[in-house]
């Protein structure tokens, strides 16, 4: 992750702890970096927003995401590894309600990097550590049912390479209308 501004939304209190403790058993630092999350922009689709976007510009257009996103409710796919690496991610479908949060995003009028990867919407379940063969294995085989519910975003500015500070700017509802 560059620095930047990186879109989340955090996970509900069961999810978060579900989330959290898998992630203090196979990445302790990760677990520690920050709270649960499904990953919205940064890593995919869009890159980081410019870190020297005025706060009141990044409020005004994610407040035109989200004065029109309803909630939404989402599932899991079973744990993959990211693109042959040691990361290992809660996927969720690309399409469907998070897509068109992510287009509204990313059609905002925000200056942002360009992706490394295309829109892959997930959790990270192991993002430092290097699995050995067996827990790598036991990792994959997690599962978790549950439904994920999308109400609100945050914004959170990360600091230098990945693993650096994050601190979270601002948290907003999405209040739309359900078709």
């Amino acid at each position: 992750m560059k620095p930047g501004i990186v879109i989340l939304a955090e996970l509900d209190d069961v999810l978060r702890e579900r989330v959290l403790t898998i992630q203090r058993r196979y990445d302790p630092r990760l677990a520690a970096l920050l709270p649960p999350h499904v990953t919205i922009t940064g890593s995919s689709g869009m890159g980081p927003i410019a870190v020297d976007t005025p706060l009141e510009e990044l409020r005004s257009a994610l407040l035109s995401v989200t004065r029109v996103t309803p909630p939404m409710t989402l599932t899991f796919s079973p744990p993959k590894q990211f693109m042959q690496s040691q990361v290992v991610v809660l996927p969720l479908d690309p399409h469907g309600p998070i897509r068109v949060l992510h287009d509204r995003i990313l059609t905002s009028g925000l200056r942002y990097e360009q992706p490394r990867f295309t829109f892959t919407p997930h959790v990270t379940l192991n993002l430092f550590r290097e699995l050995p063969p067996s827990e790598l294995r036991d990792l994959l085989r997690v599962r978790i049912t549950d439904p994920v519910r999308i109400e609100r975003i945050a914004a959170f500015q990360t600091v230098g390479a990945v693993g650096g500070n994050t601190k979270v700017l601002f948290a907003l509802p999405l209040v739309g209308d359900a078709p």
